[in-house]
Formats: C-alpha cells, structure tokens, sequence
C-alpha cells in the first residue's frame, strides 16, 4: 500500500467507522482481522474511486446479511452422495501453494457440466468454497508463510472445452458476477491452459473488453503449462492436469482421484466437507442438519461483464453456425 493511495484509505475508514452495527459485525467477519487490505481490495476494484468503493462494500455487506453468508459455512450439501455428485460436475479445487505461499486452485472449466444438481447447490458450494478459503486457507497460510497472504492463482483448465458451453453461460455468469461484487480482487493471477479452438476464438473477441487491470492478470500459457507453472510452484503443487504434455482429462489424469484435487477424495474437499459438517454441529448439536439447498439472491451482472457475456454467446453461435451445429 503507496504513501500514494493513504488519503483514499483514510476517507474509507472515516465513511466505515459512520455504518450501522450489523453492517460493522458482518465486516469483521469478512475481514478476518485484516480490516485495511479489505478497503484496499474494494478501492482497487473501483479505480480508488472512494465513494464507488463504499457503495460497493456496502452493498457487500448487505448481501451478506440478506442471504446469511456468515453462516453459510454451517450448511452442508447433504447427503454426501449429492454432494459428490456437485462436486464430480463442478470442477474447483486447492491443489498446492505457490513458492510465494499463494493458495493455487484448480478449476476445469472445460469438463463442468453443472448437470447433477440444482443452480442454488452450485451457488451454494461456490460461495462455501470462497468463504472456506477467506476464513480458514488464507489464515492457515499466512500463518505458515509470516506474511499476509490474502489472494491465490487460479489455473483454468480448458480441456474439453466446446460450443456447448453456451448451456452453462447463465450459471457462470451468476457465479463471475457474485465473485466480482463481493469477493473482488482475491485472484493474483490466472492461467489458462489446454486451451483448444474454440477459447482461442472467443479470447480474440473479448480480450479487447476487459479492463487492463484484468486484462494484466490473464495468462494463457501453451500446452499443459507445466513449464511455466513450475517457475512458481513445485511439480507437487500442480493441478494433476498439467501435469502431462499431452491434453488429457481433468477428471482422471494423475493417479487416481487422491491426486485429482476436483474430487471430494481429495485432502483440500475432505477437510473442506468435514469443517461444513462441524460448524453445523456446533451451531445445532440438538437437531439434524436440514437437507436442501441454501437460496441465495443472484446480484445483477455489471453492464460491462454483460456486454462481454452477449459477445461471447455471439461467438459461440458464430462458431456453431460456421460448423453447422444449431443450439436450441
């Protein structure tokens, strides 16, 4: 943080300190103790535009009490087979950490289908996910490393990736939308890998929409990416797709699914299931744990992240007509 961008802090923290108290309790629970990096993060997602920031955070906040998020860490997918099931078509996982300490996750983009369960279960298990990574991933690794670390590098995987992806548009746009408005500037850096064709085209076409803050963030490296990768992680902390030359499956390369960070065998989504499961218990030792989904209010999308999600269906269907395949 600049000597540059103080006043700018400063003024947030004035307009924080004048928030009712239910606004003031859900911020400490956000913030994990880390109160300034948080303005930090809203103030750079809005060009350290002050009053933009605050309305931002506010409305963060909101969101949170409306829709109970700082609960939401008490409220497992059961039973577990429906919770395998979300996990096995939605592809996210912790695989390592970077050199630098950073948290790497792992997301198979290309092999999604979001087709074993209900939206509000996705919602509900990405938002798990992000809070699980503020309030227990982060801490652990800034404890370990001694020094904050509040952002990770998430690796896309694009394997598999083709005109179909236009039937999971909706859901990837709630999804970016919820990540922008109320976990802004959590991602250092992604990278895309396996990238095929069809992405190829569809970068071409958005890549000139994103904002050059975002735009300085996207790497998309050639093959696998192994190499590059291995400049700022060990080979034990890439996601098991790159760890081939060959393009290969997300769900099964590497030995086995203890290996393969997206599935719920895995070490990071054991212990992310079994923390769910402990916070449930703890908060209602008395009764079961309810079964169904957590309904969450979908934010509505950025009038720019709109136009860049209608130019990628554009593309999409170009693409599709070019090859002769209609969507319905």
């Amino acid at each position: 943080m600049g000597s540059a961008h103080q006043e700018q802090i400063k003024q947030f923290q004035s307009l924080m300190e004048d928030v009712d108290q239910s606004l003031k309790q859900t911020f400490k629970n956000m913030h994990q103790g880390y109160p300034t990096e948080t303005l930090v993060r809203f103030l750079k997602a809005r060009d350290w535009n002050v009053q933009k920031a605050h309305k931002m955070l506010v409305e963060c906040l909101q969101w949170r009490i409306q829709n109970d998020v700082d609960n939401i860490l008490a409220k497992p997918i059961i039973p577990t087979e429906l919770y395998r099931a979300v996990r096995d078509s939605q592809l996210v996982g912790l695989s390592g950490y970077s050199k630098e300490g950073l948290p790497v996750i792992a997301i198979g983009v290309g092999l999604s289908t979001y087709d074993k369960a209900s939206v509000n279960y996705y919602v509900q298990s990405h938002i798990q996910m992000n809070e699980y990574r503020d309030r227990v991933v982060f801490p652990a690794a800034t404890k370990k490393y001694r020094k904050y670390i509040g952002t990770c590098l998430k690796v896309l995987d694009m394997t598999g990736l083709k005109l179909s992806a236009l039937n999971q548009i909706n859901l990837m746009t709630v999804i970016t939308t919820i990540d922008d408005l109320n976990y802004p500037e959590k991602t250092n850096t992604y990278y895309i890998v396996n990238a095929p064709y069809v992405f190829s085209a569809c970068w071409k076409v958005v890549r000139p929409l994103l904002q050059e803050r975002t735009k300085k963030k996207i790497q998309v490296l050639q093959g696998c990416g192994r190499d590059e990768l291995l400049k700022i992680m060990d080979y034990s902390s890439l996601p098991h797709f790159c760890r081939k030359e060959s393009h290969g499956s997300s769900r099964h390369n590497g030995n086995g699914t203890m290996n393969n960070c997206f599935s719920l065998d895995h070490d990071f989504h054991q212990q992310l299931y079994n923390y769910i499961k402990q916070q449930a218990a703890l908060v209602d030792s008395s009764s079961p744990v309810r079964q169904g989904s957590v309904h969450v209010k979908f934010p509505e999308p950025d009038p720019e992240d709109n136009k860049i999600v209608v130019t990628i269906e554009s593309e999409l269907h170009r693409l599709g007509h070019q090859n002769g395949i209609h969507h319905c």
